[in-house]
């Protein structure tokens, strides 16, 4: 996934919000801390600079860096203590530069955010909806993921056409039309997840699939509320396990 400018609608009316070459500036401090934690400048435990002196080092104001901030809270990347400041909680392993150029990691983050808001929906909508055929397309995707593990591969294809399936037990189009637009940037996101988690074997897949189940029988159980809850759960989820593979 290639990095996207946030331009349109916005460009001219929050200037301070854009950088030279379209970039967020919150987007900016945020990739920068990033870059400096997984190289060890701010170690785990580590108190960050203060608002203030990040907002110095990066010609922001302060509520550019809050925004940073508290999407690296909202990562598992820092954790914040209201008048102590913000300390490093988790430091990525290098290996995430070897898989994505820094300036991407904010986008693959954003089109998760993206995605919880969709998706969760999709997966009330589903339950709701959902034909006998609808869920025996559901449940093949789901035996499809499985036998991905068993196999020990990515299973990137799978994960993908699992949610997609949702999507289309929706009986929404724009459910399934918005999937399929994103495909470049899901599947990367999924690729990266699951490459990283692929070094340490056995360390996430079981946990991911056992997020597919909970959300694959609240659908077949057409319990809405619940599929929704998992849903957003396991993508939030997926969102945190980027940092942490």
């Amino acid at each position: 996934m290639s990095s996207r400018s946030d331009t349109g609608v916005a460009q001219g009316t929050f200037p301070e919000r854009q950088g030279r070459q379209g970039q967020k500036l919150s987007d900016r401090v945020y990739g920068d801390i990033i870059d400096r934690i997984i190289k060890g400048e701010y170690g785990e435990g580590q108190r960050l600079p203060s608002e203030e002196k990040l907002a110095q080092m990066h010609g922001v104001s302060r509520p550019i860096v809050r925004e940073a901030l508290a999407r690296l809270r909202e990562d598992g990347l820092i954790r914040s203590h209201r008048g102590a400041g913000s300390f490093v909680r988790l430091r990525p392993d290098r290996a995430m530069l070897d898989f994505a150029p820094l300036e991407s990691l904010a986008d693959i983050q954003r089109c998760f955010e993206f995605r919880i808001a969709v998706e969760a929906e999709s997966a009330r909508l589903a339950a709701l909806n959902a034909t006998a055929e609808d869920r025996a397309a559901i449940s093949a995707a789901f035996a499809l993921l499985e036998q991905r593990i068993r196999e020990n591969a990515l299973g990137v294809d799978a994960d993908y056409g699992f949610h997609l399936a949702i999507a289309h037990a929706t009986h929404n189009r724009f459910f399934a039309d918005t999937l399929v637009s994103l495909e470049a940037p899901i599947t990367y996101g999924q690729r990266l997840a699951r490459g990283l988690g692929q070094r340490h074997p056995g360390f996430h897949l079981p946990e991911v699939q056992q997020e597919h189940r909970r959300i694959h029988d609240s659908i077949l159980a057409g319990d809405a509320e619940r599929a929704s809850h998992f849903m957003r759960e396991h993508l939030g989820n997926s969102r945190r396990r980027v940092f942490q593979g």
